[in-house]
C-alpha cells in the first residue's frame, strides 16, 4: 500500500541529486523537480504498476529495491532489479502507451513520485528540465531493453544480469563479484564459469525448478518443526520458495542441465536465489548470508545427493503426467478417425505386399489402441517414482539430519507436491540406484519407437498422390519444396520421427550414465535428468502437434482403396477353407498372370458356386471385426469397452471383384 510521507523540500532536493539517473542534471533542475515530485513508501511486495495497465506515473527510488517483471508463457519472468537513484515508470516522458512490464517492491522501498499530470505542467512551466528527464529516460531504456533481450531468450544463449552494481561473495575458493541483480550467488557464478555446455540452463525446465523449491519449502519447515531453524528464518525460506513454485523468479536458475558435481550447481543454485530472495523478503541487501544462509539455512539437513533426485523424481511425475494427457488426447483422435472410416474397406498389407481386406477404421483404431497401451506403461512407471531418499543426505546414511526429520520433510513434501510419496526403506540403496530412471527410459523408447512406426505409415499410406498409395490425404501445412512446384510434404509426421529418433539415443545415454555410477553414488544424474525431461518434453510437444496439425485433418480416398481391393489377388486368401491351399494358390498364380480378376477365375474353373463365391468374397466378410471384436478400449483408462468396430464395408463390391478392365 503506498503511503505520501511529507518529507522537508531540502531533504529531498538533497537525495534526488544523489541519484544516478538525475546525474549531471544542474541544481535549477533539481530544484524545479523538487517541488514536483511527491514522496511515497512502498511495503515489500507491494504491486506499483501491472502490465498492460496505464502510465499514471514514473518514481525515482531513493531506498529499497523494485523488480521489474515480465509476462512469459504465464509466468513473470525478473528482468530487472532497479535500487536506489533508479527511475521506474519513465517510459510516461516518452508516450502514454500502457505499461509493458510489471514493478513489484522486493524490499520496502522509498520513492519519489511524478505523476502524470504533473509531467504535463512540467512540459509547459519546465521545458528544459522535462528535456533533461526526458534524455535520461531514453538512455536508461535503451539499456534495459538491451538487459530484457538477454533475459527473455530461449534456448541457446546464456542470460548474465550485467547491471553496473556488483556485491562481493566469498566461497571456498576465494572472493568473487556477483552483479548485484541476481539472486544467485557466487556458487553459481562459477558454475557458469564452468559449465557453458548445452546452452540450456535449468529456467528451461520449470517443473525441475519448482520441484527444487517444493523440496527447499518442505525441509525449511521440518527443520523449523524439529527446533532447527528459527521462524523468523524458516518463514521467509519458505515464502521465496513459494514464489518459485508459483512461476516467479525461474529466470535467476541458470546453470547448464549438464554439469560435472553430480548436481551440486543445481542445488546451490537453488540454495542462493531462495536466500536472496528471503533476504529482500526481510528487507536485506543480497548477499547478506549472516541472516539467511544458502547452506546453513536453506540446505539445512540436507545434501544434493537426497535433495537433486527426490527433486527430479517429482519434475518427471509432474511431466509424465502431461505426456499421458497429451497421448490419451492423441489415441482418442486416432479412435475418432477409425470410427469415421469403420465403413470404408482397404488391403491389409504384411512385408509391404498385398494381404487380405481390412477396413481404414481398422487401421486407425488400431493406431489409438497401442497408443493407449503406453498411456498404461507410462503410469506404471509413474508409480515407481513417488519413492525417495530425503533424510539420506550424502550417502544414505543420514549424516547431519536429526531424528525425526526424514518423516517430517517426507510429510511436508506429500502436502505441497500432493503426492503419496514414500521414503524409501534402504537410504543407502536408493542414493546409489538408478534403475527407475532406467525403466522410465525404456518406457519412453517404447512410445517413441511405436509413435514412429505409425507416422512411417501415415506416410507411407499418403504417399504419391499419383505415384503412391495415396490412400490417405494429410493435411497440407506448407509448401513442400524450393524447386519443384506444387509439391507438399508430410512435414508433422516427419518432424515427429525425428523427436522420436532423438528420444531413443537418449535412451543409450541414459542407460550408459545409470551403468557409470560408482559405489555410493551415481554422479552422471544430471545427464539422466536433462535427457529424461527433455525426452518428455519433446514428445509430449510431439503428440500434440500430430493430433492438431495432422491426425484431425485426415482424410481417406475410397475410390482409391476400393481400386487396389478389386484388383489384388489378396482377396486369395478366403478362398483357402473352400478350396484348399494348393487350389487357392493356383488361381492366384492364374490371376497375375493372365491379369484376370480372382472372381473370374474361380467361376471358370467352377471351383465353387457363384452364391458361395459371392458370399467368400464379400469385402465385409473378408474385413472381419478384427480387433475391435473384443471390444473397443476406453480412451479414458485404456480397458476394454463393449462395441462393433466395423460398419456396412461397401455391399456389393464382389460384383467388382471379377472385372480385370476396372479404372480408377
Amino acid at each position: 500500500m503506498a503511503q505520501p510521507v511529507a518529507t522537508p523540500t531540502p531533504s529531498v532536493r538533497e537525495q534526488l541529486r544523489k541519484a544516478q539517473f538525475l546525474e549531471h542534471v544542474n541544481e535549477s533542475a533539481l530544484h524545479q523537480l523538487s517541488r514536483i515530485v511527491t514522496a511515497v513508501t512502498y511495503d515489500c511486495d507491494a504491486v506499483l504498476f501491472e502490465e498492460g495497465a496505464p502510465r499514471r506515473f514514473m518514481a525515482i527510488l531513493a531506498s529499497g529495491a523494485v523488480a521489474i517483471e515480465k509476462t512469459v508463457q504465464g509466468r513473470p519472468v525478473r528482468l530487472v532489479t532497479l535500487g536506489a537513484g533508479e527511475a521506474l515508470g519513465e517510459g510516461l516522458l516518452l508516450d502514454d502507451s500502457p505499461h509493458g512490464t510489471s514493478a513489484r517492491a522486493v524490499q520496502r522501498t522509498d520513492a519519489f513520485v511524478v505523476t502524470a499530470e504533473q509531467v504535463q505542467e512540467m512540459l509547459k512551466e519546465y521545458p528544459a528540465l522535462y528535456a533533461a528527464l526526458v534524455a535520461r529516460a531514453a538512455r536508461a531504456i535503451s539499456r534495459r531493453l538491451a538487459a530484457t533481450d538477454a533475459t527473455l531468450v530461449g534456448r541457446g544463449r546464456t542470460l548474465g544480469f550485467t547491471g553496473a552494481r556488483m556485491r562481493r561473495e566469498h566461497d571456498l575458493l576465494g572472493d568473487r563479484e556477483v552483479p548485484d541483480d541476481a539472486l544467485y550467488g557466487v556458487q553459481t557464478l562459477r558454475a557458469l564459469e564452468n559449465f557453458p555446455i548445452t546452452g540450456i540452463p535449468l529456467r528451461e525446465f520449470p517443473a525441475l525448478v519448482e520441484a527444487l523449491a517444493a523440496v527447499k519449502e518442505a525441509a525449511a519447515l521440518a527443520n523449523a518443526d524439529l527446533g532447527l531453524l528459527d521462524a523468523a528464518v524458516a518463514e521467509p525460506i519458505v515464502r521465496a520458495a513459494q514464489e518459485i513454485r508459483a512461476g516467479r523468479h525461474h529466470e535467476h536458475f541458470l546453470v547448464d542441465m549438464i554439469q560435472g558435481g553430480a548436481g551440486t550447481s543445481t542445488n546451490m543454485n537453488a540454495n542462493e536465489v531462495i536466500a536472496n530472495r528471503a533476504l529482500e523478503l526481510l528487507g536485506k541487501e543480497r548477499g547478506d548470508y549472516a541472516t539467511v544462509h544458502p547452506n546453513n539455512h536453506v540446505n539445512l539437513s540436507q545434501s544434493t545427493n537426497d535433495v537433486y533426485p527426490t527433486a527430479v523424481k517429482l519434475a518427471l511425475h509432474h511431466t509424465i503426467e502431461e505426456l499421458r494427457t497429451a497421448e490419451r488426447e492423441l489415441a482418442t483422435a486416432f479412435l475418432a478417425k477409425g470410427a469415421e472410416f469403420s465403413a470404408l474397406i482397404k488391403m491389409g498389407r504384411t512385408q509391404l505386399q498385398d494381404a487380405v481386406p481390412m477396413t481404414l477404421g481398422q487401421e486407425f483404431t488400431a493406431f489409438g489402441h497401442t497408443i493407449l497401451e503406453d498411456v498404461e506403461r507410462l503410469a506404471e512407471v509413474q508409480r515407481l517414482i513417488i519413492e525417495i531418499n530425503m533424510g539420506a543426505t550424502a550417502i544414505g546414511t543420514g549424516i547431519n539430519a536429526p531424528s525425526g526429520y526424514t518423516d517430517a520433510v517426507r510429510q511436508h513434501l506429500t502436502r505441497i507436491t500432493r503426492l503419496p510419496l514414500i521414503t524409501a526403506p534402504d537410504l543407502v540403496e536408493a542414493t546409489m540406484d538408478t534403475g527407475v530412471f532406467v525403466q522410465l527410459s525404456g518406457v519412453l523408447k517404447r512410445c517413441a519407437v511405436k509413435l514412429s512406426k505409425i507416422c512411417d505409415d501415415l506416410r507411407l499410406l499418403s504417399s504419391g498422390p499419383r505415384a503412391g498409395l495415396g490412400e490417405i490425404n494429410l493435411p497440407p501445412m506448407q509448401p513442400g519444396s524450393s524447386i519443384m512446384p506444387g509439391k507438399v510434404n508430410p512435414v508433422i509426421p516427419e518432424v515427429v520421427n525425428q523427436v522420436c529418433f532423438d528420444v531413443i539415443g537418449s535412451d543409450v545415454a541414459v542407460t550408459l550414465a545409470a551403468a557409470a555410477g560408482q559405489l555410493q553414488l551415481n554422479v552422471f544424474e544430471p545427464l539422466i535428468a536433462f535427457r529424461l525431461l527433455a525426452g518428455i518434453g519433446q514428445l509430449r510437444n510431439a503428440c500434440v502437434v500430430l493430433r492438431t496439425r495432422c491426425v484431425v485433418g485426415i482424410s481417406a480416398n475410397p475410390a482409391r482403396m476400393r481400386y487396389f481391393v478389386e484388383h489384388s489377388i489378396g482377396i486369395v486368401t478366403a478362398l483357402v477353407p473352400a478350396i484348399g491351399y494348393e487350389r487357392a494358390t493356383q488361381v492366384a498364380k492364374e490371376a497375375l498372370d493372365s491379369g484376370r480378376g480372382v472372381y473370374e477365375v474361380v467361376l471358370e474353373k467352377g471351383l465353387v458356386t457363384r452364391a458361395r463365391l459371392d458370399e467368400l468374397l464379400n469385402p465385409e466378410s473378408m474385413a472381419g471385426a478384427g480387433g475391435a471384436r473384443d471390444g473397443k478400449r476406453d480412451a479414458g483408462s485404456g480397458k476394454p469397452e463393449g462395441g462393433s468396430g466395423t460398419r456396412d464395408a461397401g455391399r456389393g463390391m464382389h460384383e467388382k471383384l471379377g472385372g480385370s478392365s476396372s479404372t480408377q
